[in-house]
């Protein structure tokens, strides 16, 4: 029978064994970044916004304008002028609505050139 006759290893201390743990995996850690902004909100600002609504006194789920009344580093407050109604059925009573940032269900929308005449002033 052979007998192994190896020292047997102090067991490492808790910061030791942190160094020990994995060196490398320092460098592949990827940290979070602020997500990337497709639209920049400002309050005021005119959207679409794609939600449950009140059309012809039917509900509707569609594009529906509305105004931005609220941003924050996350989210965008929308506030509409007809009733807008949340996913389970209940209507909002503030009729504004909330989107993340990045949510493709609001846009801003795309104006259309105005045709207005342009009025020459009269060099006098």
């Amino acid at each position: 029978m052979k007998m192994n006759n190896k020292p047997a290893k102090p067991t490492p201390t808790v910061s030791e064994r942190r160094l020990i743990r994995n060196p490398r995996l320092s460098s592949s850690i990827s940290y979070m970044r602020e997500p990337v902004r497709e639209h920049s909100f400002e309050v005021g600002d005119t959207v679409e916004v794609y939600c449950d609504h009140e059309k012809n006194g039917e509900r509707v789920r569609g594009w529906l304008k509305g105004i931005v009344v609220q941003v924050d580093n996350k989210m965008v407050a929308v506030q509409f002028r007809s009733n807008v109604f949340l996913t389970d059925g209940w209507m909002v009573p503030d009729r504004i609505l909330w989107y993340p940032l990045n949510s493709e269900h609001i846009r801003p929308i795309t104006r259309k050139p105005s045709r207005q005449k342009e009025t020459e002033i009269p060099d006098y």
